[in-house]
């Protein structure tokens, strides 16, 4: 579930952040896709870095050993 939902939020992010550089930064149609292009690539990455992460720790490679103490 807390997949899905991070998910859902960095979609938003992603879109929340096209519309304001679509709004701040209108200097023409190749400058445009420039910055929209970064967006979504830094969206993208960013998205994949937490999902790699996230992943990561569901089923971890090196599992804890536990003394005979604790």
């Amino acid at each position: 579930m807390g997949f899905l939902i991070t998910t859902l939020i960095f979609v938003v992010v992603g879109i929340i952040a096209s519309l304001c550089v679509r709004i701040c930064c209108n200097r023409g149609p190749s400058t445009n896709l420039l910055h929209l292009t970064l967006v979504i690539t830094a969206t993208v990455c960013c998205w994949m870095m937490w999902a790699i992460v996230y992943i990561a720790q569901m089923n971890p490679l090196i599992v804890p050993i536990l003394s005979e103490t604790e």
